[in-house]
C-alpha cells in the first residue's frame, strides 16, 4: 500500500459507492482517518444524477471534510476508471489535515484528490458544501 487518497463524496463510508473501496477484486483500500482539505474548495452537487464534484478553484468554498484511505496500485487504477481520470476528473496531490494517531495534534499529509478542473463558471454559483452526504438535508440523493 503506497498511495493515500482523500475521498469527499460517494466513496466515503455509508455512501453509495463505498463498496468500490472494499471490493477485494479492485485491490486493497484501507480506511486511515478522517481529514479536511488544507485549502478551501467548492464542493457542489450537480447533474441530473446529483453527483458531488470538488471544483478546482482553490480559495473558494469551504475546507472540505472527507476520509483518507491507503490504497495499492490496483485500487488506484480502479478508482481512476471510476472517476474517468484524466478525461473527466483529474487526480492531483493535495494537502489534507488529519489527526495524528492517539493524540489531538494535527498533521498535514499528501493525498491524491479527484478534482473537476474543466467546469462551467456558473457551477461556482451552486450551493457549496463542507461535508457531503447523499442523504443530506439538501434533498439531492445520489442516483446511479
Amino acid at each position: 500500500m503506497n498511495h493515500k487518497v482523500f475521498v469527499y463524496g460517494t466513496l466515503k463510508r455509508n455512501e453509495p459507492n463505498h463498496h468500490w473501496l472494499t471490493n477485494p477484486e479492485h485491490g486493497i483500500g484501507k480506511f486511515i482517518t478522517e481529514g479536511t482539505t488544507k485549502t478551501k474548495y467548492p464542493l457542489i452537487i450537480g447533474t441530473k444524477y446529483n453527483i458531488p464534484f470538488l471544483l478546482y478553484s482553490p480559495g473558494d468554498g469551504h475546507y472540505v471534510r472527507g476520509e483518507v484511505y491507503e490504497v495499492d496500485d490496483t485500487m488506484l487504477s480502479k478508482l481512476d476508471i471510476l472517476e474517468d481520470h484524466p478525461n473527466y476528473y483529474v487526480r492531483e496531490i493535495d494537502d489534507i489535515i488529519v489527526n495524528k494517531s492517539e493524540s489531538s495534534d494535527r498533521e498535514t499529509v499528501k493525498c491524491w484528490v479527484y478534482f473537476l478542473k474543466n467546469f462551467r463558471p456558473d457551477l461556482l454559483s451552486k450551493e457549496q458544501f463542507e461535508n457531503y452526504s447523499s442523504m443530506g438535508s439538501h434533498g439531492l440523493r445520489y442516483l446511479e
